[in-house]
């Protein structure tokens, strides 16, 4: 056979792939090209093919620099470059006003047993060409020679906007940090960093006609600082310097950095730095709590006078077409209680506070397209019908955003809440990082529809593109942004470039374990959850009788499960898991998803079966109680540099449920507390938050049998938070159960002092 087709069209280019995935390794490119044809034969590349550069732009100087770097690192192949007209057996890029693919961010690559030719007709799609030849180069994690099959990919993106942001505010990332997040991004071909700069909790970016900003913007005073090695503050700031240098960072990739300076609300730090711009003319402090503070920009002259100034240094450090200004969870109580804005609204014959918003925005949108700009905020700013006619809305609340905006004639980016949320945790098991539950899983994110189908073709249109969003409150560290992002990116890349008709999730799964590799090589920290084995077990069963029926499973079901039940690590030679199978008490159960080479997908995972085991419940693993599904996965400090311990907490309700469980034989309990601090601005949610009576000074951890409103079993009084540590163990004997009973505990500690949570229960003789 001298050819074999993969593609010709959408639907046979996912049939094709998958029947490739049979025969041999499926193609190791993320995302999938738009169109790719597989010939036959194949191409060596070795440590003597150059990598020519077949023009002497300095873009194509560039681009081939990056190539070398990129194989070099991740392949251990040091190609020589070269300059000159394109030979054989070699690399060649080229930039070509007629390259097959008209798009400024397209290629063609074609691979022959002669060489590889990449060519495009803008420096972008030259990038990416370059970045679909590294991957066809690092099929695997061997280093040295590669065979690359023959083909022809004619390549170009779905969607222009193809974006991640980056919350700087909540939690502060260095530069290098920075910069190791946009190599990835590039990676990915995504091409808008959004880089969220200011907020309540901090001011990120020096404005230096306004020093205040992060003199004092920049800071905050941690809840419990000074006790437990936790700071005097935290904070920090990017330097107008270091921001030029991230800027260039990103643009030799090809990476548009969209900046965000959030208004009118979420002005918090601003107004700690200079206290007129706010309401009320009082100081705050930089806000320590996550969630909606009330601090709004005031609407005086001398305030859009600030915001212009602000806007002028932000314009003149990033080139970009679009300036963010948030826009979004402006509670209006200030303006509301405010006689100033109140005559404001009257004399400019302003309703509500909601239009009052939509003529901020608007004022500052003229300031943006005076200087040539474009205005770009969360759907928020569709509030007051009064939104510039240029201006771009990114749905955050659903999609309901991006529909009204469409309808209205507004450019839109998708990035709705929770599916492109990547604060939301990506897995449930007990070991997971800190986040927002529940689960936003790479399988949701790889079925993300970013072109709502109430939208006609001239309508959809409107549709920029698509962005995932990494807020930071619970990622303290650039350890959860990375386990947070990847390999969530993965699918999120394949959204935005490939076609849709493309998307085939048996096939993207197929050609992950290439891109693990990748990741290895470049000390990637990334999420095994999708990956990880969860040990089941019918707890009740194996109490009662002495003996468990062992399930194991993982979320994608993918890949070979391997066990072992001697404590040891298992490989590819220990028994396959096929079906539930019986073991007698005691035990121990280990286990670990295998890729079709062999290569783990994940970490080992273990679990100890015998009576204590079964009797002991993580607290991360224990559900709400009824009537509240809001959920956090939360570290003892809200800036910890580790990623465990971590505790399951409903910030309204610290109730959660034991399960049904056979206390046959059991006497007592024992909980492994903690005491959080209570750092969430709930603003208008603050009744919500249920409050429970007490009998004792700093309330108690109460059990009840079966309901949240039974028997009550045991009280264990909670010691002085004041004095304490923040660590501590209850415990308390209860009265003799017979069969299978769920417990309810509920701490009773008063609603404005410190969180509780729940370590570990463990029930005993």
């Amino acid at each position: 056979m001298t050819r074999r087709l993969i593609l010709l069209g959408w639907a046979a280019m996912a049939m094709g792939l998958a029947g490739l995935a049979h025969a041999a390794a499926p193609l190791p490119l993320l995302p999938l090209p738009a169109q790719l044809r597989v010939d036959a034969g194949h191409f060596t590349v070795d440590a003597h093919t150059p990598i020519v550069l077949a023009d002497d732009t300095a873009s194509t100087r560039r681009t081939g620099a990056y190539l070398v770097d990129l194989v070099a690192r991740t392949r251990g192949l040091h190609l020589p470059l070269q300059h000159g007209a394109a030979t054989a057996h070699a690399i060649v890029l080229r930039l070509d006003p007629a390259a097959p693919v008209a798009n400024r961010e397209g290629y063609a690559l074609d691979v022959t047993p002669a060489g590889m030719r990449i060519s495009a007709r803008d420096a972008a799609g030259l990038f990416y060409g370059a970045v679909t030849a590294w991957q066809l180069l690092t099929p695997d994690a061997q280093h040295g020679a590669v065979q690359v099959p023959a083909l022809s990919i004619r390549d170009q993106p779905r969607f222009a906007w193809r974006g991640l942001m980056l919350d700087s505010a909540r939690h502060f990332q260095t530069v290098d940090e920075i910069e190791r997040l946009l190599d990835q991004m590039a990676q990915h071909k995504l091409n808008t960093f959004h880089w969220h700069l200011t907020d309540d909790q901090g001011w990120r970016i020096e404005i230096k006609r306004y020093p205040e900003l992060t003199r004092i913007g920049a800071w905050r005073t941690p809840p419990d600082a000074g006790h437990d090695g936790v700071p005097q503050r935290y904070g920090g700031f990017y330097a107008q310097d270091e921001i030029r240098r991230v800027v260039a960072y990103a643009a030799a990739r090809h990476i548009t950095i969209v900046p965000e300076i959030d208004m009118p609300g979420h002005a918090q730090a601003a107004v700690a730095a200079y206290p007129q711009l706010g309401v009320t003319g009082k100081r705050p402090g930089v806000s320590t709590d996550w969630g909606v503070n009330p601090w709004l920009y005031n609407v005086d002259d001398d305030t859009f006078t600030f915001i212009d100034h602000v806007l002028d240094e932000v314009m003149a450090l990033f080139p970009s077409t679009y300036i963010h200004v948030g826009g979004d969870e402006a509670i209006k109580d200030q303006w509301q209680a405010s006689s100033a804005v109140q005559a404001k609204m009257r004399a400019l014959g302003i309703a509500s506070e909601d239009a009052l918003q939509g003529w901020f925005i608007d004022r500052v949108g003229q300031y943006l397209d005076k200087h040539g700009r474009k205005l770009i905020g969360w759907d928020e700013i569709l509030e007051g019908d009064n939104l510039p006619a240029e201006a771009t809305v990114m749905s955050w609340r659903g999609t309901d955003g991006a529909i009204k905006a469409a309808l209205l004639g507004h450019d839109v980016v998708l990035s709705p809440a929770p599916a492109l949320y990547f604060d939301h945790v990506q897995g449930d098991l007990a070991d997971e990082y800190a986040g927002r539950l529940g689960v936003e899983s790479l399988k949701d994110v790889y079925g993300f529809q970013v072109v709502p189908g109430v939208l006609s073709a001239a309508q959809a249109k409107h549709v920029l593109g698509v962005q995932a969003n990494l807020w930071t409150e619970h990622m303290p560290t650039f350890a959860h942004v990375e386990h947070a992002a990847f390999p969530r990116l993965d699918a999120l890349s394949e959204v935005a470039w490939s076609p849709v008709a493309a998307n085939h999730w048996p096939g993207f799964v197929a050609r992950l374990p290439a891109q693990f590799e990748r990741y290895r090589a470049q000390h990637v920290d990334v999420a095994d959850s999708a990956f990880a084995v969860d040990i089941g077990v019918d707890r009740n069963l194996a109490l009662a009788t002495g003996k468990a029926t062992v399930t194991l499973t993982d979320q994608i079901g993918a890949g070979a499960i391997h066990y072992t039940l001697d404590g040891s690590t298992p490989t590819p030679d220990s028994p396959r898991y096929a079906a539930p199978f019986n073991l007698a008490l005691p035990a121990t159960v280990r286990a670990v998803s295998f890729a079709a080479d062999g290569g783990p997908l994940a970490a080992p995972r273990g679990r100890v079966l015998d009576r204590a085991a079964l009797l002991s419940f993580p607290g991360s693993t224990l559900p709400n109680c009824p009537g509240s599904d809001f959920r956090l996965r939360l570290q003892p400090v809200p800036d910890a540099t580790s990623t465990q311990p971590v505790y399951a907490v409903n910030v309204f309700d610290t109730c959660q449920q034991l399960p049904a469980t056979w206390l046959d034989g059991v006497a007592a309990i024992r909980v492994e507390a903690v005491r959080l601090p209570r750092n969430f601005a709930l603003a208008h949610e603050a009744g919500l938050v249920v409050s429970r009576p007490r009998a004792t000074p700093f309330g108690e951890l109460v059990v009840r049998a079966d309901e949240c409103d039974g028997p009550v079993l045991a009280s264990m009084p909670l010691p002085d938070p004041a004095r304490g540590a923040g660590n501590f163990t209850l415990a308390a004997a209860l009265p003799a159960q017979q069969g299978e009973h769920a417990l309810c505990l509920i701490y009773t500690a008063p609603i404005d002092g410190p969180l509780y949570a729940i370590g570990r229960v463990t029930l005993t003789p």
